[in-house]
């Protein structure tokens, strides 16, 4: 951050208008800017014209243009004129003095800006930009260096290449306008510019203060721009509760990106002032209320003498071309009388922000308020229904809230379990986590291994423990407390639980027989009611892998393994009924519906559960084969590996519809339905979590944090909200 403001010089005037000047804010190729205090004591930062330039008919053309642009602008977000003489033979624009140094200083100096002050941040140039819009004009050069920060929160500047939205206010023909890696792809095209244009820069700019970097990298112009156009943004580093939103905003296509009023909804569903009341971290806004006493303290010095030295100042740049702007705007502090309101307001540390409201679809929120709380509620809390506003297209929700633990400690390798409003995951602690707020129910430690199948019916959960040297447990899934516990017998112990129907607990078991073999596996049933062995049948050899995942449906018992086989057996009594190697992949868990099984592959295959005959085959079309399937309320849902999705009838194996391209580098594996919007989650970190619309199979929204753990992603639904997990991090958010 700059921090040096220089005296006037002895050829400088000491008044323009009724304006005393106090000192230089800054000096380039159109002028100088001077700080300067009215007759009543505001303090107002004057922009000048050289005469060289003065003296052009054209230019003083074009600066009369400046000046009615911003007289047509004044916000609370944006730079109010308070006087202007552009006919003057210096012509001089006043705008008011905003105590604050631009974004670009801002992060030279601190660095990357904390999540909540980004957030903050976005509110208000979103207002900002609605103030602009409003006015009926495009600013067409949003970009770091065009943003102040002041105590009560960001203004936008320099209207020098802002245009009517009718297109009636030109700039000087022949000159580029914008700024590379900030101006949206149409602009950089040459082609038309619409509101939407700034919104994209708004989100380079989001990006920008919540990494440091541009999202198209720090890269010649000409690279950028291509980039800008042709590639796809790195948001790499942004906060997960805030890249769904930064990624619609940087959207190729304008009209996939949010308006600034659904930005403004989304960051600030309480409004903007609650989420800007202390909204700078602790070392900025310190800057600013040092500078804020002096300033109010300076007055106008003798013959050019300079005022007393005093601590850092904003910085204040000229717009010497239009890449390079003036900071001009946003209201001053009025002088001494005020001054102790407006210290508190830029001094001090920085607290946490609660948002309030029902704004739900995308509640933005931090630290303890990521826990449900809305005005010091959890929503839903006292049994009335939630309601989620829907967001714009291409707009994810954003997280009600947000729990991060070891990835060790949650390495959940199955489908996710909703019991009583709570969350169960598998992991050491073993956890049940409260839907609504995030917070834990109950804890198990040391009860079973991380990434160990849980399985639930009736009110219990079932596991393997290794508290007790690989017993089999079942737990009352209200408390944590446990019901049975079975060790299969002396000669056997259990290796993993696979499936639970209304009767059994199916696990795969390790038999020692004293042959030559140290042991043999088998899989075992396991009475729900006694916790006694059921039945216990030997695996055949070359399906005795260790690795199994397996369903219960009706009184069919279907579990794969890593040898790539497929296998049936009846519930009863285990009795196989058929095996095949018939899978491509390694284990995974299949899908039974309508007495049929369904098997990937190069081609997608259904097989009769009872028999084993083959009932049909869907081809992919020329695209290559599928991934593992899912049936969700009677339809077949299934990715390919061109990252496509596919809804098939599971009885005929005719497709419905396919999503080519679902929004992400992966496509969903796992899927979920409420309405008429179908979530996925990807097996991939490249992916995220999706929503389809039902019946074309149309991208709505993607949402993605970014960690890069290299870990799946998982997703269940429990009412209105999408329970997601990511590595070491769980999220809840509105299924809207």
């Amino acid at each position: 951050m700059k921090t040096t403001m220089e005296p006037l010089q002895p050829d400088d005037p000491q008044e323009l208008g009724s304006y005393r000047l106090l000192s230089r804010l800054g000096a380039g190729g159109m002028g100088v800017v001077y700080l300067a205090r009215s007759p009543g004591g505001r303090t107002v930062a004057v922009k000048v014209v050289r005469q060289d330039l003065a003296a052009d008919p054209g230019f003083r053309q074009r600066f009369r243009h400046e000046v009615e642009i911003a007289k047509a602008v004044s916000g609370r977000y944006t730079a109010p004129v308070v006087d202007a003489a552009p006919d003057a033979p210096l012509p001089w624009l006043a705008t008011a003095y905003v105590l604050g140094p631009d974004l670009t200083d801002v992060v030279a100096t601190h660095g990357a800006l904390p999540e909540r002050t980004v957030r903050a941040l976005g509110a208000g140039l979103a207002a900002a930009l609605q103030e602009i819009h409003a006015a009926g004009l495009i600013h067409r050069d949003m970009k770091p260096s065009n943003v102040l920060l002041a105590a009560d929160g960001p203004r936008v500047i320099d209207f020098g290449i802002a245009r009517a939205v009718d297109g009636s206010r030109m700039t000087q023909t022949g000159v580029v306008v914008g700024s590379p890696g900030y101006m949206p792809p149409e602009q950089a095209l040459g082609r038309d510019v619409g509101t939407a244009g700034d919104v994209f820069s708004l989100g380079v700019v989001l990006a920008f203060a919540a990494t440091g970097r541009n999202a198209f990298g720090d890269l010649a112009p000409a690279a950028m721009l291509y980039r800008v156009v042709h590639e796809e943004p790195d948001l790499t580093g942004t906060p997960p509760l805030l890249t769904g939103l930064i990624r619609a905003c940087l959207a190729k296509d304008p009209t996939a990106r949010p308006t600034p009023a659904e930005i403004v909804g989304s960051l600030a569903p309480g409004g903007t002032g609650e989420v800007l009341v202390d909204w700078l971290p602790s070392a900025v806004s310190s800057t600013i209320a040092t500078h804020a006493s002096r300033i109010l303290d300076l007055e106008t010095p003798a013959h050019g003498v300079p005022p007393t030295p005093y601590g850092p100042p904003p910085t204040f740049v000229d717009a010497s071309s239009q890449s390079t702007p003036v900071q001009l705007g946003g209201p001053a502090p009025a002088p001494a009388a005020s001054r102790r309101r407006f210290l508190g307001l830029a001094g001090g540390g920085v607290a946490g922000v609660a948002i309030a409201g029902t704004g739900g679809a995308w509640w933005l929120s931090r630290g303890d308020a990521t826990k449900g709380k809305a005005g010091g509620k959890t929503p839903g809390a006292s049994g009335e229904p939630e309601v989620f506003t829907t967001p714009p297209n291409g707009v994810a929700p954003q997280p009600l809230w947000h729990e991060s633990v070891s990835v060790d400690t949650l390495s959940p390798d199955r489908r996710l379990l909703i019991h009583d409003g709570m969350l169960l995951i598998s992991g050491d602690p073993l956890v049940a986590y409260d839907v609504k707020t995030g917070k834990p129910r109950w804890t198990r430690k040391g009860i079973t291994p991380a990434g160990s199948p849980l399985l639930l019916a009736g009110g219990r959960l079932f596991l393997l423990s290794t508290e007790f040297d690989g017993a089999v447990v079942g737990l009352d899934a209200k408390t944590g407390k446990e019901v049975w516990r079975s060790r299969l017998g002396e000669e056997m112990s259990a290796g993993s639980t696979i499936a639970v129907d209304d009767t059994n607990v199916y696990v795969t078991a390790t038999v020692n027989d004293g042959s030559t073999r140290d042991s043999l596996t088998a899989v075992a049933a396991i009475s729900h009611r006694t916790g006694k062995v059921a039945w216990t049948q030997r695996r055949d050899q070359g399906t005795d892998d260790y690795d199994v995942a397996g369903t219960v449906v009706g009184n069919r018992f279907v579990y794969t393994d890593s040898n790539f086989n497929l296998t049936v057996r009846d519930t009863a009594k285990g009795r196989q009924l058929w095996s095949r190697k018939i899978g491509d992949d390694l284990e995974w868990t299949p899908e039974v519906h309508s007495g049929l099984v369904f098997v990937p592959g190069d081609t997608l295959r259904a097989f009769d559960v009872a028999t084993g005959k083959l009932r049909w085959t869907l081809s992919p079309s020329g695209r290559r084969g599928f991934k593992e399937p899912m049936v969700v309320d009677g339809v077949l849902y299934v990715a390919d590996y061109d990252q496509g999705v596919w809804a098939v009838d599971p009885k005929s194996g005719t497709k419905r519809w396919l999503c080519e391209e679902p929004g992400a580098r992966r496509a969903p594996t796992e899927y979920v339905r409420l309405g008429s919007t179908l979530y996925g989650a990807s097996y991939d970190d490249d992916g995220g979590l999706f929503a389809l619309d039902l019946k074309t199979g149309k991208p709505r929204w993607t949402y993605n944090d970014n960690n890069g753990s290299g870990e799946q992603w998982h997703v269940v639904l429990s009412g209105k909200r999408l329970l997601a997990t990511h590595g070491g991090e769980i999220y809840a958010l509105p299924a809207v």
